[in-house]
């Protein structure tokens, strides 16, 4: 029993690190982020309370009948309003002291007068206070899981005028209290369906899981639920690139985990080493990572010395000496990257295959080289889309057949480094220039991007901006309601009880 129990303590730790992977990407959003998010999401909540749906109002007052009906928003002063972070897992949306403006018709039948016309009425003193629980869902996506509403009215006041304006103030009792009623009633409704379905549907536009191209895609599905404190919330992505021919792959991360110290910025988004490792594993996997120069493609500086030099002696003694010349430059390992203080390079192995391929022949191996190159990496953002541009650092070549040839590779170091710096470094450039896209909501980009480089990952530091309203995005995958739940929806025309 005592072994057993001590076994346990020794496989804890290891435990409690395997249940902890590591975030490829992490994001993270500061206080002055939640303030932008909060300016666009009051204009959202005022564009959601003016839609509010309130009962028709009917009774019986003695020979009193009257009839309340065609509510309608007219204005909402929602100027004292808040939006914080609260730890763990939390949202706070509060409002106080607001102002809600309404219009709605009056029917009222005494004895035989009948009067029809319009009442104004506020309601001041709103107070509604809603916390939003955010969670990561089955899908690994950022999700509104749960929400709670309390919602209040202080007091409220109706204007009457007509020919029976005295009988309607002495019934502003019973039709402002059940007016103030069902208002009250109708604010957190409107509240649960603009977050558990509106917003949803739009953080449903964030990316989780899809294809970069035609050769690899990334998984940016939510590792746990996020972390909030008082100032922060805390993201963290797998990050993972794949292949697509190989799409259930899973690469163990083992990379340093981010750490985001920084608050000034909006947002903050780090990438370790192991996002970059993945794609360029991806990559070679989906076995792309081969550039190809024939007859006219190789520079002709190069296939002069090719000609002239080195393999002079082969090509005194080919009938073929004429053909033309075959390049091919084929990684032979995984790229990995390194994220130092100072910089982000790329190290890759290659092997570089030169051949003649004579017309309606079988082409004709004259070398195959070993390459070494170290690449540095220059990482930046634009837009949404993260993109790297390479640029050649370093480069060696030798020869695994014997140390004689290596040191006949010797005079071809320049050239072939000339050559991949013109020719085959733009065509990897070109590939990059997409990026890949990172996991934000559509119609939020970023803005006064600054990277910084740390042991193991980088941060980028930016503000955020609203390219596209909430209620634009929100439209445009708003759900489609059915004809069952839209004739349901509709205000029943006003009637006079009998």
């Amino acid at each position: 029993m005592a072994a057993g129990s001590c076994l346990l303590l020794l496989l804890l730790p290891s435990l409690v690190t395997a249940s902890h992977s590591p975030p490829g990407c992490k994001i993270r959003i500061t206080s002055k982020g939640l303030d932008l998010v909060k300016q666009e999401g009051l204009r959202f909540v005022e564009q959601e309370l003016q839609n509010i749906t309130v009962s028709d109002l009917h009774g019986n007052e003695g020979q009193f009948q009257y009839n309340i009906s065609q509510v309608k928003v007219t204005d909402l002063q929602l100027a004292f309003s808040d939006l914080n972070f609260q730890p763990q897992q939390h949202l706070v949306f509060n409002i106080n002291n607001a102002s809600i403006s309404l219009r709605f018709r009056r029917q009222l039948l005494y004895w035989f007068f009948y009067d029809i016309g319009s009442i104004n009425a506020s309601a001041d003193g709103v107070h509604i206070y809603t916390v939003l629980r955010l969670a990561k869902d089955e899908a690994g996506r950022l999700k509104i899981s749960n929400m709670t509403c309390n919602a209040s009215i202080a007091r409220m006041h109706a204007g009457f005028s007509g020919t029976l304006r005295k009988v309607y103030e002495f019934l502003s009792t019973f039709i402002v209290t059940g007016m103030r009623f069902l208002l009250s009633q109708q604010i957190c409704p409107s509240l649960e369906h603009a977050s558990l379905v509106l917003l949803n549907s739009l953080l449903d536009t964030v990316p989780v899981r899809n294809y970069v191209d035609e050769h690899i895609g990334i998984d940016y599905s939510l590792l746990r639920d996020p972390s909030v404190s008082t100032d922060t919330l805390d993201l963290d992505f797998k990050g993972m690139f794949f292949p697509r021919v190989r799409e259930d792959q899973e690469l163990e991360n083992h990379a340093v985990e981010p750490v985001i110290k920084e608050t000034e910025r909006m947002v903050y988004v780090a990438f370790s080493e192991y996002f970059f490792d993945s794609a360029m594993q991806s990559y070679f996997q989906a076995g792309v990572l081969t550039i190809e120069l024939q007859g006219e493609k190789v520079p002709k500086d190069l296939e002069v010395l090719l000609r002239a030099t080195f393999f002079g002696t082969i090509f005194m003694l080919s009938p073929s000496v004429d053909a033309p010349l075959r390049l091919v430059l084929q990684v032979s390992a995984p790229p990995r990257c390194t994220i130092k203080p100072s910089g982000t390079s790329v190290s890759v192995s290659a092997f570089l295959n030169i051949s003649l391929v004579p017309p309606d022949r079988p082409p004709v191996q004259l070398s195959s080289m070993a390459m070494e190159t170290k690449l540095s990496a220059k990482v930046f953002l634009q837009g949404k889309a993260l993109r790297v541009q390479l640029d050649l650092r370093r480069f060696r070549i030798y020869s695994k057949q014997s140390a004689l040839e290596s040191l006949a590779l010797f005079s071809l170091q320049a050239p072939l480094k000339t050559l991949l710096q013109l020719t085959i470094m733009p065509i990897i450039n070109e590939r990059t220039k997409k990026g890949v896209q990172i996991p934000l909501p559509e119609g939020m980009d970023f803005t006064r991007e600054v990277v910084t480089n740390h042991a193991g990952f980088l941060t980028v530091g930016a503000d955020l901006h609203f390219s596209k309203g909430l209620r634009e995005v929100i439209e445009k995958y708003r759900p489609v309601p059915t004809a069952a739940a839209y004739s349901s929806s509709q205000p029943a025309e006003p009637t006079l009880d009998s």
